[in-house]
């Protein structure tokens, strides 16, 4: 117990270390207009496909649970063995990694900022301009995160939740990043401009529970409109809007939707179905503002897991390979 006691405090002294360098005005005097450069290319890669959006809240969020936030999940090998070649990450749509890479070119273009800002600090401001783009809030982004030099597709097993946790199994996963159960649900509502693929919940349609029944907390109008979309023998690379009622914008309807049983995942479902976590679910189902503080409050605390800075990590030239 002693020793499991020194190791948890070693870990969150790390934590509190390297969170505590980063701050709002790192690039002040190297690169002082890094937001706006970054907001510009954004916007620009927004406004061709709107794929944009989830894909790079996606790959932010993928990021940073696995080995913290360090854009490892960028790299790509000859001999596919990085991160984004774990099964669990095939289905990042490749239009998260092209912002990054178009906005680290945009950066580094600009006299005085080339090989100045690393990849994650550009993931992290990425992130935050594509939800305010699709109309969510937009925050302050701590900026100082250095680049890893180290990703591998095993390191991805059991770091990122399944469509069919259960909240003490969500809970759990949180909390090993210091994110607490209502942290959890706020950015469960990032799934409001999501989309997944027919095989993640399939199951709930067809066989539920290993029987070929449909889960009961399903809406039943909501159901028929899936087998519509996924029916039994369809081409499983189909993509679905999470939120079929606003797919386009950031909002609460999200929480509206677990309210009528359209939550599209089990994990997303249980949010509402299990009574610990549904009066956290009806405040932000009734209260947008509500929603988006603790979605702000829950982003700046997920992006400050893991960090690397000063020389724990490097600035990547190429952010999809190290240096």
């Amino acid at each position: 117990m002693k020793i499991q006691f020194f190791l948890f405090l070693l870990l969150l002294l790390h934590s509190i270390c390297c969170f505590a360098q980063l701050h709002l005005n790192f690039y002040q005097n190297s690169c002082p207009n890094v937001e706006s450069i970054v907001r510009a290319a954004v916007k620009q890669k927004f406004e061709q496909t709107f794929v944009t959006a989830p894909a790079t809240l996606r790959l932010f969020f993928h990021d940073c649970f696995v080995r913290g936030c360090d854009a490892s999940v960028l790299i790509q090998t000859n001999n596919h063995t990085s991160e984004k070649d774990n099964a669990e990450n095939l289905s990042l749509a490749g239009d998260g990694f092209d912002t990054v890479i178009k906005a680290k070119a945009a950066v580094d273009s600009v006299p005085g900022c080339k090989n100045k800002v690393s990849c994650a600090d550009i993931l992290a401001l990425a992130t935050r301009d594509v939800v305010a783009l699709t109309g969510g809030p937009s925050y302050a982004v701590e900026l100082g995160r250095r680049d890893g030099q180290i990703s591998t597709r095993k390191s991805v097993r059991h770091h990122l939740p399944k469509p069919d946790f259960g909240l003490n199994q969500l809970n759990a996963m949180f909390a090993k990043h210091g994110l607490t159960q209502t942290d959890m649900i706020a950015l469960s509502g990032a799934h409001t401009i999501g989309f997944s693929h027919c095989k993640h919940f399939s199951k709930r349609l067809y066989s539920f529970h290993s029987k070929n029944r449909i889960d009961p907390t399903f809406n039943p109008t909501y159901v028929d409109e899936l087998k519509r979309e996924c029916p039994r023998n369809v081409d499983q690379r189909i993509a679905i809007d999470m939120d079929s009622t606003s797919s386009f914008t950031f909002d609460n309807m999200y929480f509206k939707n677990l309210q009528m049983g359209k939550g599209l995942f089990t994990s997303d479902q249980v949010l509402f179905t299990d009574p610990r976590s549904r009066k956290t679910v009806n405040l932000f189902a009734s209260n947008n503002t509500a929603f988006e503080q603790a979605f702000v409050v829950a982003m700046t605390k997920l992006g400050r897991v893991g960090v690397k800075t000063k020389n724990q990590g490097e600035i990547r030239i190429d952010c999809s390979s190290v240096n």
